[in-house]
């Protein structure tokens, strides 16, 4: 399979490090011209640095997806830049929680704002551009939380979850134009915000017998999805959330077939 998406322009939001980082860089190699927008500044440069270096197409603008005003200007300067907007990533996301009765309000806000009015106001602001092309592709990170979420969660799984519905609603708003809108929900994924690497031996066992699949995803499965998605591979594809977990659950005890014997 050819997945062609050379002269192609991306945004990926997030995109300064972790998952985002890679799906970036991904996209990059396949010849898009990827506009990175990241909140943090040195991660702005960060990447502007590497891009450099690569000789890769794009640009890197510091960005707060929570401001509408960033947002539109993202989408303007890619377009002024490179013409065009051919495909959005709304990567970027935070995960603060803890039991509801101490949740505070701060973090509760910040979970819906980033993760869920992030994704919102990305898409919006992106949208006239891919309807006067008559075509694009949106793509939003979900999360496992929204299939089965965890004690403590309960800011973080309503954010995603609401992802998925806004996924489907705005697939079909946005179906006459040739655009598609899907979102992918990652499991298990090392990163500096889950911080699955830094748990004890007997806490990483716990997590890896959930999987069917037995070791950690990597950023790289994510951003392989993400190219698959963006490409015309995947155009018949649309208002749907791809599970991306390894087979987190997908039997009762998945650990068991690792343990008889074979």
């Amino acid at each position: 399979m050819d997945i062609d998406l050379k002269g192609k322009v991306a945004i990926v939001t997030g995109g300064g490090r972790g998952i985002g980082r890679e799906i970036s860089r991904r996209l990059a190699g396949e010849g898009v011209s990827v506009v990175i927008a990241e909140l943090q500044q040195p991660l702005v440069d960060d990447a502007a640095a590497e891009w450099r270096g690569q000789n890769w197409g794009g640009a890197q603008l510091q960005c707060d997806i929570r401001q509408t005003a960033d947002c539109q200007r993202v989408v303007a300067e890619a377009v002024r830049q490179f013409g065009r907007v051919d495909i959005l990533v709304n990567n970027a996301g935070v995960a603060g929680g803890a039991q509801v009765e101490k949740l505070s309000e701060a973090v509760w806000d910040d979970n819906i704002d980033t993760n869920l009015k992030g994704v919102f106001l990305m898409s919006q602001a992106v949208i006239p551009q891919m309807k006067a092309q008559q075509s694009g592709r949106i793509i939003s990170a979900s999360s496992f939380a929204a299939i089965v979420p965890s004690i403590g969660s309960a800011a973080y799984s309503a954010s995603k979850i609401g992802v998925d519905s806004f996924t489907r609603v705005l697939a079909g708003e946005l179906g006459p134009y040739g655009i598609t809108v899907n979102c992918y929900a990652p499991g298990m994924v090392p990163t500096q915000m889950n911080h699955y690497a830094e748990r004890t031996d007997d806490q990483k066992k716990v997590l890896l017998d959930t999987l069917t699949l037995r070791r950690w995803g990597e950023a790289t499965d994510i951003a392989n999805l993400v190219c698959f998605l963006s490409s015309e591979q995947a155009s018949y594809i649309t208002g749907t959330r791809i599970d991306i977990s390894g087979g987190k659950f997908a039997t009762q005890q998945p650990w068991s077939a690792y343990r008889s014997e074979r």
